[in-house]
């Protein structure tokens, strides 16, 4: 996700970085490479224009000029702006406060992930206390009604029933009946797309919003498809009044042209983001927070966030007990993979830590994270459980039948209990640094990260 961005971006601040002192002309050929970067990236053109207009303003303001580090401050005021061109002070949280169950409406183009964001969005609001209904909408394409109700039976979560050929505003409206009878507290509508606008689509659109008027409608846009999910969404908007954006699949290729244009074009917030295919891959959009994704400042809160929903607290709580205890052991090394796995991938969580990511992207030939993560955990688990409390008795015959037992090398074995031994001694030192030591540590005086990460 916007990693070419990124990287162009990073290169323009680089330069700026490289002088002792910036002047008027500094600022300017800096501004005129963050707008041919931004264009490439896709982002509409009076957006860019706007843009770089209001940088410029604020950066060759005297203060900045004459600053200590006023690279740093150039940097800020575009981290500012990004900011703020995406929707900060906006309001981008879900307006539920209505007699339930409370309608949210998902509508959008044929292909651009709206049933799998029903699914999605359905367990984001089980996890907030909430108990949604699923309903299958869209009668003209049988696979969406299957879908739905197999990411039901996936999520736990109850699918309203509907058959292929049926009215959608009766199916709708007798979706909120059901709902009233059987305390659900939100509808969610997984409504027709086609491949392209049409009056057809749209009127019946019209008729469910008419029929149900949802408190939310919800337009679901492909971010891979840059300037064109903009003009969709306007379209969108200038029939049915949309109240938000979610933008899909910015985990991959996306340039960042949809999430850098939409809000300034259609005046809509962006509530949220898709990231990846599996059903917990759906975050909040915090614009300030993707601002500093872009500029490669990592984002530290939705980590502790992802953590928090990761990891439960009577687990951790038993973890930390043993850990005092028995010590860092390859047991605690191996259930610390497993919550790590829970968080998402390596490289997504390595993206959040700030450097960690670029760092990540000059090792060119290691093997990708998760890889190495299933290595490791594969050679954990082909130990007996004391040579898992004890790894100081593992000599070169016990090397050698754990490698065959998990289908690795000795050689992969030996790198595991180097690292781990790395990673224990770093440990012991936290302990004894204690929670203000561990702090600095992480800021990088102790050393970075964990060897094993």
């Amino acid at each position: 996700m916007f990693d070419s961005l990124s990287e162009k971006l990073d290169g323009v601040f680089q330069k700026l970085r490289g002088k002792g002192h910036l002047t008027e002309d500094n600022v300017k050929e800096a501004l005129r490479e963050v707008r041919l970067v931004l264009l490439e990236a896709d982002v509409n053109f009076k957006v860019v224009k706007d843009f770089v207009a209001a940088v410029r303003e604020r950066a060759v303001g005297q203060e900045v000029l004459k600053s200590l580090t006023p690279a740093q401050q150039v940097i800020k005021i575009v981290r500012d702006e990004l900011a703020m061109l995406m929707g900060e002070g906006s309001d981008n949280a879900l307006d539920l406060a209505a007699r339930p169950p409370v309608p949210i409406m998902l509508c959008g183009l044929q292909g651009s992930g709206k049933t799998t964001t029903c699914g999605k969005l359905a367990l984001q609001l089980r996890r907030e206390k909430r108990n949604p209904l699923l309903v299958p909408a869209d009668v003209y394409r049988p696979a969406a009604i299957d879908q739905l109700k197999t990411l039901g039976r996936q999520l736990g979560i109850e699918v309203f029933d509907s058959q292929v050929g049926q009215d959608p505003v009766e199916i709708c409206e007798a979706a909120r009946r059901y709902g009233e009878l059987n305390g659900f507290d939100t509808l969610i509508l997984d409504t027709a797309g086609r491949l392209h606008i049409d009056d057809k689509l749209m009127a019946e659109l019209e008729r469910i919003k008419t029929s149900l008027a949802p408190r939310e409608i919800l337009f679901v846009a492909d971010a891979m498809t840059g300037q064109d999910a903009v003009n969709v969404a306007q379209s969108f908007d200038e029939r049915l009044g949309v109240t938000g954006v979610v933008l899909t699949k910015l985990d991959g290729d996306a340039r960042g042209g949809a999430a850098l244009s939409v809000r300034a074009v259609t005046g809509k917030p962006i509530k949220f983001v898709g990231m990846g295919e599996k059903l917990d891959a759906l975050e909040v959009f915090h614009p300030d927070r993707m601002a500093q994704r872009i500029l490669g400042m990592g984002d530290v809160l939705s980590l502790i966030e992802k953590a928090e929903a990761a990891i439960d607290k009577d687990t951790a709580a038993d973890m930390e007990k043993r850990l005092r205890k028995e010590g860092f052991t390859l047991d605690s090394f191996l259930e610390q993979m497993q919550s790590i796995k829970k968080m998402g991938s390596m490289e997504s969580i390595l993206k959040m830590i700030p450097g960690a990511g670029k760092q990540m992207k000059q090792l060119k030939d290691m093997q990708l994270p998760d890889k190495e993560l299933k290595k490791i955990e594969a050679i954990i688990r082909s130990m007996t459980a004391r040579e898992r409390r004890d790894h100081r008795i593992l000599n070169g015959s016990r090397r050698m039948r754990i490698a065959k037992g998990s289908g690795t090398t000795v050689h992969d074995v030996n790198v595991l209990i180097k690292r781990f031994t790395e990673a224990q001694k770093m440990m012991k030192k936290m302990q004894k640094l204690g929670p203000k030591g561990m702090k600095k540590m992480m800021r990088g005086g102790g050393g970075g990260m964990p060897p094993f990460m």
